[in-house]
């Protein structure tokens, strides 16, 4: 039976799109979410695309971690449904308190867009079970706000549970601490990415299709869990 993986719109989203081709191309069929419905519709998974959800006012995801289907997404997260957020979408899955930390700007103060290779650094989680630890890839980055910080103990806390998903490889476009790309919760099924996988799943529009890597492991992770 073909998997179900949901991509969240919200009013903002820009890259719903690119997920749910990405989506599709792994093998799987992609279910288009609205924000302001809490049914997730029986998906398996969900993606939370990038953008700029309500404008990005307040702060990056902080209202959108308020929309009704956010609310269904927590509860379901910490039931172990497996979450991926990508960029705007690691905001949000921060200010819903899924993951640890936070995305604030840029060191630099620019938007930085770049074809980005990354260290892939745990590969225990729903998103990143197909890769080779250590393994390089290259994804496009994309951010105006996307330097992850955390207190000092969070970090450690990270680092030493093997919770530091990806590294930025060859310069950090960002500043991000200890140049986390990503992370993941305990549990290893909700993973935020600054960078975008979704821009690396075909050879006409992408750097690499090293970004498929991310799409394919949550189906390999849905087929190994429990009915």
């Amino acid at each position: 039976m073909t998997a179900r993986v949901g991509v969240v719109t919200f009013p903002g989203s820009l890259d719903d799109g690119d997920a749910a081709r990405a989506v599709r191309i792994a093998g799987a069929e992609a279910v288009r979410l609205w924000h302001g419905d809490p049914d997730l519709h029986g998906v398996d998974a969900v993606v939370l695309p990038g953008g700029f959800s309500y404008g990005d006012y307040l702060r990056c995801g902080a209202i959108a971690r308020f929309a009704p289907v956010m609310e269904t997404i927590v509860q379901a997260a910490r039931g172990g449904l497996p979450v991926l957020g990508i960029c705007n979408g690691f905001q949000i899955l921060c200010e819903a308190h899924l993951l640890p930390g936070a995305l604030t700007r840029n060191q630099h103060l620019h938007f930085r867009n770049r074809d980005q290779v990354l260290r892939i650094e745990s590969t225990g989680t729903a998103w990143t079970n197909v890769f080779q630890p250590g393994q390089e890839v290259l994804i496009p980055v994309k951010n105006g706000e996307g330097c992850y910080v955390a207190d000092p103990a969070t970090l450690d806390r990270l680092e030493g549970e093997g919770r530091v998903v990806a590294r930025y490889v060859g310069g950090n476009p960002n500043g991000s601490q200890r140049d986390i790309a990503a992370i993941t919760n305990e549990a290893g099924n909700v993973v935020g990415i600054m960078p975008h996988p979704e821009h690396a799943v075909e050879a006409l529009t992408g750097p690499s299709l090293d970004g498929l890597g991310f799409f394919t492991s949550v189906l390999k992770h849905l087929v190994g869990a429990p009915a």
